[in-house]
């Protein structure tokens, strides 16, 4: 081969590579537009035409649910968790993926960039003794395997965020890590998967497909690895997984909801979620669940709960926004008097949705018997 066709060929290789790039090149994606777009879908903001709906309980089907809905419009896999070391060091921890799908049309452009699902992923820990809150927010297409999920084998990731392993077998890994912070666990239920609400059909708003179809593992025992910097701690605890999909969910008149996981020393688990409506009034949509130690649960209605908020926390980004973060929960026909006190003032996630997620210690009786926990609370709209 002569030098000039040596030259040619390499330039033609070149030529080809480019038109081949060009060909699976992404559409512009503004990373404003995408922070409005994730906004308008949890909002319910956006147009349902094409979407399925949820209107009622359905039969769940196992593994196929662990994985995507992609008719829908909306879906989270939500792990939290209070862990400690040997010596005492609390950590709390959060690693939530989100699936949105942007039009119910698959697009038509041929691009190995081509998606209309995005993913949307949070990781937080709170270093109790450190004083500090730490969290990280990834959004990215469900293309060339930069995010997505499966049921088979189960498996939901972010570039290198995943939740993966076996959830009807017991058995999950969670990894997350970034700018130093990092975690590496290992989940195994204590009790089997509780189906909320209404057999698995949780309604938020009063109009027809405001409502999501809901389960979740209430109590994940809990080991592995957490990092901060150069520091390596090992530790132990419990999580909780939620589940949910729908393509809508609050109604015109709601603006948020107090949502609140515990985990009781007694051996029992309690969620409840409040709705709250624009003009200050609780929604009597707003329920939540009893999980007995043996695994038994019933669903706990508006009006079995009582919840009131005892002490408020300003953002520190000085825009008024306040958030009730001490709270006193009573369930009388439990005989449950509990206060929920936050690990750290400031969880504040503040990324394309902003929200206060944190841990939390609960204090108490049972019964006149004293009674102690944890947990975690999330708090939007506010």
């Amino acid at each position: 081969m002569t030098m000039a066709k040596g030259l040619l060929a390499i330039a033609s290789l070149f030529l080809l590579a480019m038109l081949a790039l060009w060909w699976m090149r992404p559409a512009p994606v503004e990373e404003e537009a995408t922070r409005l777009s994730v906004m308008g879908i949890l909002a319910g903001e956006a147009d349902l035409t094409g979407f399925a709906r949820v209107e009622a309980p359905r039969a769940f089907e196992f593994p196929a649910d662990h994985g995507p809905h992609p008719e829908y419009r909306h879906e989270w896999w939500y792990v939290t968790g209070n862990v400690k070391t040997a010596q005492g060091r609390h950590f709390g921890y959060q690693v939530t993926f989100f699936r949105f799908t942007l039009n119910p049309e698959p697009p038509a452009r041929r691009s190995l960039w081509a998606s209309n699902q995005l993913y949307m992923a949070h990781f937080a820990v709170t270093d109790t003794e450190g004083e500090e809150f730490h969290h990280f927010e990834r959004f990215s297409r469900a293309a060339l395997d930069l995010a997505g999920a499966q049921a088979e084998p189960f498996r939901v990731w972010l570039d290198d965020w995943a939740l993966y392993g076996a959830p009807d077998r017991e058995t999950l890994r969670v990894e997350a890590a970034q700018d130093g912070i990092g975690l590496t666990l290992r989940l195994r239920s204590r009790k089997p998967l509780v189906l909320q609400g209404d057999r698995g059909y949780s309604r938020k708003g009063p109009e027809a497909g405001n409502a999501s179809h809901y389960y979740s593992f209430t109590r994940l025992a809990t080991e592995g690895e957490l990092r901060l910097g150069d520091a390596v701690f090992e530790v132990a605890g419990d999580s909780w997984l939620d589940r949910e999909w729908g393509s809508s969910a609050l109604g015109e008149d709601q603006v948020g909801w107090d949502w609140f996981s515990l985990q009781l020393d007694d051996g029992r688990e309690l969620m409840f979620f409040h709705l709250r409506r624009a003009d200050g009034s609780i929604d009597p949509l707003s329920h939540g669940v009893l999980v007995e130690v043996d695994g038994r649960s019933r669903a706990l209605r508006y009006g079995e709960v009582e919840a009131e908020p005892l002490e408020y926390w300003s953002s520190p980004l000085g825009d008024g926004t306040r958030y009730p973060l001490r709270w006193r929960m009573r369930v009388p026909a439990e005989g449950l008097e509990l206060e929920l006190i936050p690990r750290l003032h400031d969880q504040e996630l503040r990324g394309a949705f902003r929200y206060w997620e944190g841990a939390l210690r609960v204090e108490g009786s049972a019964n006149g018997e004293p009674v102690s926990g944890q947990g975690y609370m999330e708090l939007t709209g506010y």
